[in-house]
């Protein structure tokens, strides 16, 4: 049981959509993840997933709305909701789910990181 920083954590990498863990609780993992430009839409079969802005914003596109996110504010992904992060600039989020998720979720592809480095 340690104190976890999360700028110190963040200052660590700088590769974008390469979500790093930092904790685990309960089968749930705590990630980190810079992110910048357009993700893939995708969705999670069984896995709700949390993001929260810890620097920067986003905008979460969602097929029937965008929700615009920005430092200090969350959302929460339902399973089989489809939906695609985007973000102008370089944002930072602290990502919040259960350990069998995938980035990429349905879509698969070349941005699938299937086993995040833990930092």
């Amino acid at each position: 049981m340690e104190k976890i920083n999360l700028a110190r954590k963040l200052g660590q990498f700088s590769a974008h959509w390469q979500p790093k863990i930092i904790a685990e609780l309960n089968g749930q993992q705590v990630k980190l993840v810079k992110i910048k430009g357009g993700f893939v839409w995708h969705h999670h079969e069984h896995e709700d997933e949390m993001f929260l802005v810890v620097h920067g914003s986003f905008r979460m596109e969602l097929r029937d709305r965008t929700v615009e996110l920005r430092e200090g504010d969350m959302i929460v992904v339902p399973r089989g909701v489809e939906h695609r992060p985007v973000a102008d600039e370089e944002c930072s989020l602290l990502l919040f789910e259960p350990a069998s998720t995938v980035n990429t979720g349905s879509a698969g592809g070349e941005r699938t990181v299937p086993q995040p480095e833990r930092i």
